[in-house]
């Protein structure tokens, strides 16, 4: 499993990295091919994003792996994990260092190359046991998570339906502990359109969009509270300091902790722009989603995380779970009423940083932890 995890941190698969993507995905071909059924790679669905100028342009995005094996089995379950990174080509951390302590620091080593190597070895030591013939699966490992899963949600959509459980690999935390109920996210960008004029002979024949964004930012910013997280993140527009700017765009984040608090944002978001728009006169285009719905635990979630638990009391490991205000592939599948744990893969720590690293220990006790729950469910055949 180190062996494997390090020769895929070594290739840099930023998820705009299409050639370091195509490269991984050849890897990751290889060695998931070794499993029983139908690997494929998957064309990425189509995905846009709006540009500084207010242009809405298609995003390229590499292959998504996909493996059936045993379709027809009588228990079925779904493995998710990602190859890309938050680490694009350009980025200077693309080295891979053992410290004293005995971690690991590289790009990807913990999110999730280390994640996606336990997922197969837990896989492998499966199909060596008895009870494989009676288990069936789909395993999902896509090329855009990082960035919101936008080209690959409807497969992981696809691969939940009629599945007892799903595990997905996201890095656990140094102490071993789990996710359990996560908020969904919704990411909009918000495209201003005013009247240019000039800002010293006639700046009232103009229509501020650099204006009407901030309104709108702080208005946005008003339903930020326990259960609705609001993050307006970014404005870019305007031009010389004597024009008066006729586009703004503005990036908001929510983060909605129940799934009737969507509602709720959207709500506000759409009165908000619709009064933004009447008080300074303006265009406001709307373009973006809730794309993560939140994940509550549920009775389905609650079983499976106590079936864990059990399973590491009798590995010697301590199972806790957290909530957190993080967003992954996870809230998709749960979403689709499938009961979910999404930080099965190592333990680790500063993700998303030039720190991230890797505890080499985690991948053999993760990988036990993986194949001897998976084994529970087919023997009970469920959660």
């Amino acid at each position: 499993m180190l062996e494997r995890t390090l020769d895929w941190a070594a290739v840099n698969s930023g998820t705009g990295n299409l050639a370091g993507l195509a490269t991984i995905a050849d890897r990751l071909a290889e060695a998931f091919g070794a499993l029983p059924g139908e690997l494929s790679m998957i064309d990425p669905a189509p995905a846009e994003r709006v540009t500084v100028e207010g242009r809405v342009e298609a995003i390229a995005h590499g292959r998504h792996l996909h493996l059936s094996v045993r379709p027809d089995a009588p228990v079925r379950m779904l493995f998710t994990g990602h190859m890309d990174t938050v680490y694009p080509a350009d980025h200077p951390f693309q080295a891979i260092t053992p410290l004293p302590d005995g971690r690991i620091v590289g790009p990807g080593v913990a999110d999730m190359k280390g994640g996606l190597a336990v997922m197969l070895a837990a896989l492998e030591a499966v199909e060596a046991s008895p009870v494989a013939s009676r288990f069936g699966y789909e395993v999902v490992v896509n090329s855009d998570e990082e960035t919101g899963s936008f080209s690959s949600a409807a497969l992981i959509r696809e691969a939940a339906a009629g599945k007892v459980a799903a595990l997905t690999f996201e890095p656990a935390l140094p102490d071993g502990s789990l996710a359990g109920a996560r908020s969904g996210t919704g990411n909009f960008a918000l495209v201003v359109r005013g009247r240019s004029a000039h800002a010293g002979r006639n700046p009232d024949d103009g229509r501020n969009a650099i204006v009407a964004a901030a309104d709108l930012a702080v208005r946005l910013k008003q339903a930020h509270g326990p259960r609705l997280s609001v993050n307006p993140a970014r404005i870019d527009g305007g031009g010389p300091n004597n024009v008066v700017p006729d586009l703004a765009v503005l990036r908001v984040n929510f983060r909605p902790a129940m799934p009737e608090d969507v509602a709720r944002a959207d709500t506000h978001l759409r009165s908000a722009v619709a009064m933004v728009a009447a008080a300074h006169d303006v265009a406001i285009e709307i373009h973006g989603s809730f794309n993560r719905p939140p994940k509550p635990i549920d009775t389905g979630a609650a079983r499976l995380f106590d079936l864990v638990r059990g399973v590491g009391a009798d590995l010697g490991l301590s199972i806790a779970w957290h909530s957190t205000g993080g967003v992954c592939d996870g809230n998709t599948i749960a979403a689709c009423g499938v009961p979910v744990i999404d930080t099965m893969g190592v333990r680790g720590g500063a993700i998303h940083s030039a720190d991230e690293y890797l505890i080499p220990d985690s991948l053999a006790e993760r990988a036990g932890l993986s194949a001897v729950t998976i084994m529970r469910i087919i023997e009970k055949g469920g959660v």
